[in-house]
């Protein structure tokens, strides 16, 4: 099987492809056309000497032989990069590639420490995804990034998870609220309270949950959403309550359209951390990222919560 005509070019293609299983959506991300992607995977087809994948009905799927030609391109591209970082170690960090994948609450502070970074490695090429739990989790699970930042490890997964800053959560709620003037409420009067609430499987949500559902507080939900934004504006709204991690009030501390009740047992004390798999080698320049973060980050646990 002549598999040296296979390119890089071809496998990149494939990978994206395979990520999204989609002819369109693969070539919007490498901003080719459709058609001229199709040519190239038929043309990776040919030399493999098997159809890559199929159709059925509306929707497309790897073949066998697809899947052990994209976990082949995987394999590639990572020893690629490996090599990229090894050489970068060797020169003091002058070039060299970071893929960090980031839960959207640390969206309020991770760039800035990502911009920072990258100032100090002014060679160092940078992409960030942001995505909710169940997606950071999926893309750890196939390893598609260097460095993940969550508020939670997953404790199904065998990781090494980094803590590097303080994650206290408030509990949020409209500036005129009756409550907002009180202080050292009991979680008890809170029972009745309609509360805003992030999606199933959140981190702060399972947070919030495990704290009430210790003093005996059934929580009254009345709207789940999916950003901290859309709770955000629910909250000043009038619609509920919402707990939330103090970072993403970064921004909205002078609009006082807020108030961060002082409810015993707030702010609950979380961590941030960085986590990747524990089988992972990672690259000097994730090292260098991971002891960056790591030193910064212990600097402002001791400023305002989150």
């Amino acid at each position: 099987m002549p598999l040296r005509r296979v390119t890089l070019h071809q496998l990149k293609i494939f990978m994206s492809l395979a990520r999204h299983l989609n002819m369109t959506r693969a070539a919007e991300e490498l901003h080719m056309t459709a058609p001229a992607l199709s040519i190239q995977i038929k043309q990776l087809a040919g030399t493999v000497g098997a159809p890559l994948h199929e159709q059925i009905g509306k929707r497309l799927y790897l073949t066998e032989t697809g899947q052990l030609v994209y976990a082949a391109a995987q394999d590639v591209f990572h020893r690629i990069e490996q090599l990229s970082a090894d050489l970068a170690a060797g020169q003091a960090l002058e070039r060299g590639s970071l893929r960090l994948s980031i839960i959207t609450t640390a969206q309020y502070f991770a760039p800035h420490f990502l911009g920072a970074f990258c100032k100090l490695h002014s060679g160092i090429e940078a992409t960030l995804e942001v995505a909710n739990r169940d997606q950071l989790i999926e893309r750890l699970k196939q390893n598609l990034d260097d460095l993940y930042i969550m508020g939670q490890a997953p404790d199904h997964m065998s990781v090494v998870a980094q803590p590097f800053m303080e994650n206290p959560l408030v509990l949020l709620a409209p500036a005129d609220h009756p409550l907002a003037a009180q202080r050292d409420i009991a979680p008890e009067r809170l029972a009745g309270e309609p509360f805003i609430m992030r999606e199933p499987g959140s981190g702060t949500r399972l947070a919030a949950e495990r704290f009430f559902e210790k003093y005996g507080v059934r929580l009254r939900i009345r709207m789940t959403l999916g950003s901290n934004e859309a709770v955000k504006q629910a909250v000043a709204g009038g619609l509920g309550l919402a707990v939330l991690s103090g970072h993403t009030l970064t921004l909205d501390a002078a609009s006082g359209a807020f108030a961060v009740l002082d409810v015993r047992g707030f702010p609950l004390r979380r961590q941030w951390y960085v986590i990747y798999p524990s089988t992972k080698q990672i690259s000097p320049v994730a090292r260098a990222f991971l002891d960056y973060i790591t030193r910064e980050g212990a600097s402002r646990s001791h400023g305002p919560g989150e």
